[in-house]
């Protein structure tokens, strides 16, 4: 188990979300196709056993921890024709100190939050803090010890495809409703609600539902290795059709400990928007590099921008995929080779605002660095 730093969509039930096609990035923008109050959170709940335990052990040891959530937004507009809305999710609590975890979703421009626990209290919860990037949010709430389970957190970068999982949460409102399935794939992106790009998503088979967005993915020693949070209709149904995502949990992590740290989270930001290079498309075109990422196009004000990377202006086609060629192509950062869009995405996300980076790129065909101080990434992507 990965412990908790200390200090310093599924949809919610009421409100459909759906994978995009094209992803637009956090660090980094572009397209592609997708195939912590100021005290020292608590220790985790002991480690489990290493044996597997059966979807009943994991569920009389989880099931306790996992909460449901009402958001209600009072707000109303008559000549909007605007009405309050409400929203029923799922989350999970994380310390004795009642923080929980859940989406962003469930709980955004939300008036009042209420929290019900297994043993049927039900009490108010105040928001500690919100990343609509990774469409997580940690909340607080005033409850009796005993109402408090904290469920441990696992490692998501040792998860692999076909580890049995478990989904606890509240479908349609059925409270503490589980679903078990598998790890279908790893690495897969959605996007975030605010447009950017979330990464490195556990997919599962596991039956997910409006209401479980939230809640925890657990493996089979009982800790949570994601967060519940989309579903893949294909157009098809509202409900699950055995294609689930859920944010993997050391995500969860880092974004937990920046908001139990400062109430917010910050997220570097280089912006650019662009493709990884492709051998067929170095071939094609005479490309200097047959890996990188083109720089399609730079945002006004952004590090990029103020650095005097170059953007592309010339559109071309090759094996059905757009590309914007005649700009920069990233083929380094910090040292480190970039091939991919989400190999430059995570060297970005290794950073914070301010923090300035050293990029190797190719212009015109010769090689040259470059030096971009981050910036702070946008509240949206556009």
């Amino acid at each position: 188990m990965r412990p908790y730093a200390a200090l310093a969509a599924t949809a919610a039930f009421g409100a459909a979300v759906a994978v995009g096609a094209v992803a637009l990035l956090g660090g980094f923008e572009g397209s592609t196709t997708t195939t912590v109050v100021t005290e020292t959170a608590a220790s985790r709940a002991a480690a489990p056993s290493t044996d597997a335990m059966s979807v009943n052990e994991i569920y009389e040891r989880a099931a306790p921890g996992v909460v449901q959530i009402a958001s209600t937004n009072k707000t109303a507009d008559a000549f909007s024709g605007d009405l309050p809305s409400f929203a029923l999710g799922s989350g999970f609590v994380i310390d004795k100190a009642g923080h929980i975890v859940t989406n962003f979703h469930v709980v955004e421009d939300a008036d009042e939050i209420r929290v019900s626990f297994s043993n049927r209290d039900t009490v108010q919860a105040e928001l500690v803090g919100t990343d609509p990037s990774t469409d997580l949010s940690v909340l607080r709430v005033e409850a009796d010890a005993s109402a408090l389970t904290p469920l441990p957190l696992g490692d998501s970068d040792q998860v692999r495809v076909g580890d049995p999982v478990v989904a606890i949460g509240n479908p349609f409102g059925l409270d503490r409703t589980a679903t078990a399935g598998i790890v279908s794939a790893l690495q897969r992106l959605i996007t975030a609600p605010n447009r950017f790009t979330i990464d490195h998503v556990i997919q599962t088979d596991a039956p997910i539902n409006r209401g479980n967005s939230g809640g925890p993915l657990l493996n089979s020693r009982g800790e949570v290795i994601g967060v519940n949070t989309q579903i893949e209709t294909g157009g098809i149904s509202t409900g699950n059709v055995g294609i689930g995502f859920a944010v993997p949990s050391n995500t969860v992590e880092d974004v937990v400990a920046q908001i139990l740290q400062t109430g917010r989270v910050e997220h570097a930001y280089l912006g650019i928007a662009g493709h990884a290079v492709t051998p067929d498309l170095a071939d094609t075109y005479n490309l200097p590099v047959d890996a990188g990422v083109l720089v399609e196009d730079v945002r006004s004000a952004s590090g990029a921008d103020k650095a005097g990377l170059e953007e592309g202006d010339t559109q071309v086609v090759v094996a059905g995929e757009t590309y914007i060629l005649g700009g920069d192509i990233i083929v380094a950062v910090g040292g480190e080779p970039i091939s991919s869009i989400e190999r430059l995405r995570d060297a970005i996300a290794e950073h914070k605002p301010g923090d300035k980076i050293k990029l190797r790129i190719y212009r015109d065909a010769k090689k040259k660095s470059v030096t971009v101080t981050l910036g702070r990434q946008p509240a949206s992507a556009g």
